[in-house]
């Protein structure tokens, strides 16, 4: 995958993936998933970070703290719950978390703290690394949500585009729907960009 940077590219862990059809009718993975993309050129600690989710409308996040440390250009996957048996078991998970998410909507918070977040719309708090709406949110970075997958459609991942790279803060054109979905971990090839 050849990768070029552009001026709207990420300076900081971003999520660059997430799946929500884990277990259900015709998934592709068992668990649902976010996963995180190191696009800088030096290792970053996460430890005492989370994950957070709340629904489209919702004010109650619930999530999964993190630990270690995300490699340059490389992976950090985030298991999540499963709504069912159907699917294949994700890659190895170097974190893991209780939530079971919405395919279609929702929002979902990198978070330099494990303290929960509050309200409907926590944009602007200083702890907030990464922010992502997709479907219907009714909070997102820029100037709208970025798609969700389709209805009942569990074969569905939303991607950040240019492998992770793209983040000009605009949920919408930063994120495509992609499938099947392709789950990468601690050991998948680095990434690095190619100028």
């Amino acid at each position: 995958l050849t990768v070029s940077v552009a001026s709207s590219s990420a300076t900081n862990i971003v999520i660059s993936q997430i799946y929500g059809g884990g277990g259900n009718a015709n998934a592709t993975y068992k668990n649902d998933f976010v996963e995180l993309f190191n696009p800088t050129a030096n290792a970053i600690s996460v430890n005492g970070w989370s994950v957070q989710y709340a629904s489209a409308s919702g004010s109650s996040w619930s999530g999964a703290n993190l630990s270690g440390t995300i490699e340059s250009y490389h992976y950090y996957l985030v298991q999540l719950a499963s709504g069912g048996t159907v699917g294949s078991a994700l890659p190895t998970a170097q974190a893991s978390g209780g939530m079971n998410i919405s395919a279609a909507s929702g929002k979902i918070a990198l978070v330099a703290s494990t303290t929960a977040l509050s309200g409907t719309n926590p944009l602007g708090t200083g702890s907030i690394i990464d922010f992502v709406g997709f479907g219907t949110a009714n909070a997102y970075e820029g100037s709208g949500p970025a798609a969700g997958a389709p209805s009942s459609n569990n074969t569905t991942s939303i991607l950040r585009q240019n492998g992770g790279f793209t983040d000009a803060n605009d949920n919408t054109n930063d994120f495509t729907t992609f499938s099947p979905p392709s789950p990468r971990n601690s050991a998948s090839p680095a990434n690095p960009p190619s100028i």
